[in-house]
């Protein structure tokens, strides 16, 4: 088999490794989830998780296991709240996150039968990374199983090293904003080649004289352009950014570069215990001390309001319960309570004729004139 010996039957408590897939619109990512689903179902014991979290995609190359168009209908919440395409996929998955503890419940269930659970997430990319929904998503299941987030780069389309520096961009800003383990797929290797962007990567040399000499990158008069001295201040800001990054390269079609892909992802896993699970516990134990010492400072300034405000007021004192001893007269007075219900009846009693027969004594019928 040519799946990593570490994914391989091993021990039952280790928790399943997440993928969430994120890349431009036209990226191929539902390729590369369909690829990597056929990829596991043949070289592996255990066929993986997958969640499709794109609610206007008409079809999926996949089953997903759980698809976020049973549990809300986009097209529906386009009518309703009058939203366009955008604003129906982020009202669409914001509702979907609502429910998201019952799918993290789904997820812890299925974790011992599966060895790798899939995210495939919207084409909108901004949609997923900078809305509060993706954030709750994605830090949801990084706090449960171990994450990594792997950004689908279209090779073709990054042979421009305008289009090339904006990809890094993104994929820096998102490594930044999740600070999960981060995996550079470099898809459609079999359109174009992968090797030009690593190399751009190890050498910004190599970036910047494939720069120099592509059109437009000066001006009338031979001087630089604004966007290609960007670029270039750029590039030497990244240098160090490609360091700690890992790319592969691979092609969803014919699924070179797959098994070098959850190599990858092994490597990751292992950050991910060494580095964001420690960086989540001293996050949690800060809140935690920010919330009690918050609660600290609460208790502090009410005591101290609240001696300020006996220290005016002096007649406070003077408002407390009286005492036992000041109350035993009060208990010693004597109330007469009358208990009618075996005394003889008074005039005007009020008797219930219906429930009483002629032979009865108290009664006093009437008798005719």
């Amino acid at each position: 088999m040519d799946a990593p010996a570490s994914t391989s039957s091993g021990s039952s408590s280790r928790k399943p490794s997440v993928v969430v897939t994120i890349g431009m619109a036209g990226a191929g990512k539902s390729t590369f989830v369909q690829r990597i689903n056929s990829y596991l179902r043949q070289n592996h014991e255990k066929a993986p998780y997958i969640l499709n979290l794109d609610p206007a995609v008409a079809h999926v190359p996949f089953e997903p296991n759980i698809d976020i168009r049973d549990t809300v209908d986009y097209k529906e919440i386009m009518k309703q709240y009058n939203l366009g395409p955008n604003g129906g996929i982020l009202t669409a998955l914001n509702l979907f996150t609502t429910k998201f503890d019952q799918v993290l419940d789904l997820m812890e269930k299925r974790a011992p039968e599966v060895d790798h659970i899939i995210l495939d997430t919207p084409g909108q990319i901004e949609i997923f990374t900078w809305s509060a929904s993706g954030a709750i998503i994605t830090d949801a299941v990084a706090s449960s199983f171990p994450t990594v987030v792997a950004y689908i780069v279209d090779t073709p389309r990054t042979t421009a090293p305008a289009t090339f520096m904006s990809n890094m961009l993104y994929a820096c800003g998102i490594l930044y904003k999740t600070k999960l383990p981060f995996i550079l797929v470099f898809n459609k290797t079999d359109v174009e080649s992968h090797d030009f962007a690593l190399e751009w990567m190890r050498d910004f040399e190599a970036f910047q004289a494939a720069l120099a000499s592509h059109s437009g990158s000066r001006d009338a008069e031979g001087e630089p352009t604004y966007m290609n001295s960007l670029m270039n201040s750029m590039s030497l800001v990244l240098d160090e950014f490609y360091k700690h990054l890992k790319a592969v390269g691979v092609s969803s079609l014919t699924g070179d570069g797959i098994k070098e892909f959850f190599d990858a992802v092994e490597e990751s896993r292992d950050g991910y215990e060494k580095e964001y699970l420690p960086e989540l516990a001293r996050a949690r134990a800060a809140r935690e001390q920010s919330l009690q010492e918050s609660k600290e400072d609460s208790m502090n300034r009410f005591m101290k309001d609240f001696s300020l405000d006996q220290a005016k007021n002096t007649h406070a004192t003077d408002d407390k319960w009286e005492s036992e001893e000041e109350n035993e007269d009060d208990d010693d007075v004597d109330v007469n309570l009358i208990d009618r219900s075996d005394a003889e009846p008074w005039p005007g009693q009020y008797i219930d004729v219906t429930r009483m027969r002629r032979s009865d004594e108290q009664a006093q019928w009437p008798r005719p004139t």
